[in-house]
């Protein structure tokens, strides 16, 4: 289910987003931040979040098992859908990269070590997908390799861009900045 383009949580997102990346990291790229709002949309659904399934019907929750589907020897049938994977992929680990640094961290410990993502580096692999979107992007000549290009060059900052906006949604839900805001606004 798509979120409308008017809904209230997609003008939030955008403006968080592209207050953190203008204001906070300084670049104001608006093909970026819009791709980056339009993902934290999506992404409310955790439908969105684990799209990817394999040809069983199953949910892929692993960036593991995304990889694996993602590659045309193995189980990706077309450029199309290794596409599609590493799009998601690059998606995902910047999402979960981005808001969720304490999911990363839990992965790490030693609690996890049969977590099939323990040894996955989430921003270079992020990073490396969104580089393989660009280069089919490329073959096919898309106006959206450029970003694509963006998004795997500037993964980092488009992590810490996320970890912005995860500290003024944060901040958001402090009651003493609401009661704030409401005396502000009213």
């Amino acid at each position: 289910m798509r979120i409308p383009d008017h809904h209230p949580l997609r003008r939030l997102f955008g403006a968080l987003t592209e207050r953190s990346f203008a204001d906070n990291l300084r670049w104001p790229d608006m093909n970026v931040t819009e791709y980056v709002s339009n993902l934290l949309v999506e992404f409310t659904h955790t439908d969105q979040l684990y799209a990817i399934r394999n040809k069983e019907g199953a949910r892929v929750e692993t960036v593991v098992d995304m990889l694996y589907e993602s590659e045309v020897l193995l189980e990706a049938q077309s450029i199309e859908r290794e596409e599609e994977v590493h799009r998601h992929i690059g998606d995902f680990t910047l999402f979960m990269a981005g808001l969720f640094p304490e999911y990363l961290k839990r992965l790490k410990s030693a609690s996890l070590i049969y977590h099939k993502d323990f040894l996955v580096d989430y921003v270079k692999t992020g990073k490396r997908s969104y580089g393989i979107v660009a280069q089919i992007g490329g073959l096919e000549s898309t106006d959206r390799t450029p970003l694509f290009r963006k998004l795997s060059e500037n993964f980092e900052l488009c992590v810490t861009g996320l970890g912005f906006v995860r500290s003024d949604l944060d901040r958001m839900q402090d009651p003493t900045f609401r009661k704030a805001k409401t005396i502000l606004l009213h």
